[in-house]
């Protein structure tokens, strides 16, 4: 069920781009600002609005542990702001100084792309803030891009209709040219790694792409490091009669939406492409969606010069829109992490560490007690929960119904992302040892480990990634610095 909680109404233009945190909302626009607020309320931070830009507004991005927002403009600049004070950390001047478009973060941390309108990439090196190396596409404009989830190859979008995929290098792997007629308006890769084949030699993606053509595709990207890039078309779907300006996956990768002329947002399923849920709040134009990466949230933003906030969720009430147009109700918690969502009998115990009985228990509270006998008959306890798979509920556990199939996984998967204890970010706590990292570092995968875990993971585990199960290319770990430092600013705080 999608509910609207909230509706934001502080910028005096079109609102172009929305992105979340952990813990924030930013929203930018073409009155030349960007806007910061706290999920908690979305109350807006005091250090914002943010007026570095001399014109419009048209994307904005956190870096993955939230500490940096950077946003980019048709001043031909991608400003990178602080997000402890709002001050301007530095100032990226795009090569030819032409019109930014958008912008991306790699996973890591240790890249940045900026699209510019005279077809140019270019890929800084965010550490240092300098330019790593460009590339173009000629006689188009950059419209769209997105980093896949291992950080190694990135896609890009243009007016002109095509989809490429590059690498670090800024060589281009792959040109779907006509991926959309009349052009690209949006393209995000889904935040999982799908499973490999060729005996492991092929990592895959799924990439989503929107375009003037009114249409949302999902594709299937294979990637060998040695043969190359390939893409497949998976899903083209039609919910929405106008062009669509945006898309995004949820955290879990189960869901799809976009945003459309029609002034409608659709919500799919994404694995089989299904349209659950058409929202009509907004007046104008949709040209955002986002979904939180820890909450069952969704923004959306429109040339109506407002921010729509969802709740997406199995079995919630419907919340209006908040009177003042801006905050919640102090009994409507914003994230079921901050809700301190619990289930009796097995709170304070890790997923991995349930009973059998805590698993009945769980599937009660989420409304699936139908499946209650046939856990409990196969075992299921919280190990044996975590490990489930699609093809293990289908052939071992004989659950028939897709929609079934996929809300037990996605409910995993929130499971998996929720904090082990109330109060610490969840991207605070190593995947492997569920506890506060101390040295961070940052695998192959894309997914960021306490350094002792995953070094004693790769050598017992056979070089396999604790989050995809597929093998690591390389064993090489990058300390994680922004996320380690967040980690102590925290704890300090406490």
């Amino acid at each position: 069920m999608v509910s609207l909680i909230c509706t934001i109404k502080d910028h005096l233009d079109d609102v172009n781009c929305c992105t979340f945190s952990a813990s924030l909302l930013a929203t930018c626009s073409t009155d030349k600002t960007v806007r910061v607020y706290s999920t908690r309320d979305f109350s807006e931070l005091p250090f914002s609005p943010l007026s570095g830009h001399g014109y419009g507004v048209h994307c904005c991005c956190f870096s993955p542990c939230g500490q940096y927002l950077a946003s980019c403009s048709t001043d031909a600049t991608t400003v990178v702001w602080a997000m402890g004070s709002g001050e301007i950390e530095a100032v990226l001047e795009h090569p030819g100084r032409s019109p930014v478009r958008v912008c991306a973060f790699s996973p890591d941390a240790t890249c940045l792309i900026s699209g510019a309108a005279d077809g140019t990439v270019a890929l800084w090196d965010f550490p240092s803030r300098t330019l790593r190396r460009t590339g173009s596409v000629p006689d188009t404009t950059m419209v769209a891009c997105s980093f896949s989830p291992c950080g190694q190859l990135f896609a890009t979008g243009t007016t002109y209709g095509d989809l490429r995929i590059w690498d670090l290098g800024m060589n281009q792997l792959h040109a779907e040219k006509y991926a959309h007629d009349l052009g690209v308006t949006c393209c995000q890769f889904a935040p999982q790694m799908m499973k490999e084949n060729n005996a492991g030699h092929v990592v895959q993606y799924r990439l989503a792409s929107c375009g003037q053509d009114s249409l949302l595709k999902v594709w299937l990207l294979s990637w060998n490091y040695s043969a190359g890039c390939k893409m497949q078309l998976l899903h083209t779907l039609s919910g929405q009669s106008s062009a669509v300006l945006c898309c995004c996956f949820s955290a879990d990768g189960q869901l799809l939406v976009s945003g459309s002329m029609d002034k409608s947002v659709a919500v799919y399923e994404a694995n089989g492409g299904v349209l659950l849920y058409t929202l009509n709040q907004h007046e104008r134009y949709v040209t955002a969606c986002t979904f939180s990466p820890v909450a069952p949230l969704l923004a959306t933003g429109s040339m109506d010069k407002t921010v729509s906030v969802w709740r997406v969720e199995d079995g919630c009430s419907s919340q209006g829109v908040v009177p003042d147009g801006k905050s919640l109700p102090d009994d409507v918690p914003c994230s079921s992490h901050q809700a301190g969502r619990k289930w009796p009998g097995h709170s304070r115990l890790t997923v991995s560490d349930w009973s059998e009985d805590d698993v009945s228990s769980w599937l009660q509270q989420e409304g699936m007690e139908s499946l209650i006998d046939t856990f409990k008959a196969n075992n299921i306890d919280g190990a044996e929960l975590l490990s489930l798979s699609k093809e293990s509920l289908s052939s071992e556990l004989r659950i028939e119904s897709l929609g079934l199939r996929s809300k037990i996984l996605r409910k995993i998967e929130e499971l998996k992302m929720a904090p082990v204890s109330d109060g610490i970010p969840d991207e605070f706590l190593c995947p492997i040892t569920h506890e506060v990292m101390k040295d961070p570092v940052i695998a192959a995968d894309g997914y960021s480990y306490e350094r002792e875990a995953i070094e004693s993971w790769i050598k017992t585990k056979n070089r396999s990634s604790p989050m995809t199960n597929l093998p690591l290319q390389t064993t090489l770990l990058t300390p994680n610095r922004t996320l380690k430092m967040a980690i102590c600013r925290w704890s300090s705080s406490q």
